[in-house]
């Protein structure tokens, strides 16, 4: 079972630099995340979600993929790529997998003009060595969701407030 937690920032800049460590820390197998996104609350008052993969991207490539090999069995290989791109990539916009964007839109529209939040949905984590890997993060971090267990979530906003008493 997949657990969501949102982590709101002072700024957009370091909400997309803890986005990439905790990628960085995926790749280490510390962490698995099915979907990991940022909301920026601009100062115009309109949000913007920074996706961390294009699905439209995807279905395209695997779409081509299949395309060219079931073109390659009527020796049209090219037309089956282009077929397969086009049908992948138009499948893959409107496939959203991860966390739901008007979830992540209605936290984003609570946050305050400039703040940004992160957005995690993870299937498996080392919380201690997690935690110990994203302490420069927690300064100005603080928790606006999670279903995490309360253990779990009581570790996170005690490694944030910490990291927020240290800095004072």
């Amino acid at each position: 079972m997949s657990e969501l937690v949102a982590i709101g920032y002072p700024d957009l800049a370091t909400a997309n630099s803890a986005r990439e460590r905790i990628i960085e820390l995926q790749r280490q197998g510390l962490i698995t995340v099915r979907d990991a996104a940022v909301v920026e609350a601009g100062r115009d008052g309109k949000v913007k979600l920074h996706q961390s993969t294009s699905m439209a991207g995807v279905g395209a490539a695997g779409g081509a993929l299949w395309g060219g090999l079931i073109g390659l069995l009527f020796f049209a290989p090219f037309i089956g790529m282009a077929v397969g791109a086009a049908a992948g990539g138009v499948a893959g916009k409107f496939t959203d997998t991860g966390v739901d964007d008007k979830f992540m839109k209605d936290v984003g529209s609570a946050l305050e003009p400039g703040n940004a939040a992160l957005f995690l949905l993870v299937d498996q984590i080392t919380v201690d060595k997690v935690v110990a890997e994203m302490e420069p993060y927690h300064l100005g971090g603080r928790l606006l969701h999670s279903s995490l267990s309360n253990e779990a979530e009581q570790r996170l906003r005690d490694a944030l407030e910490a990291a927020r008493l240290a800095r004072v």
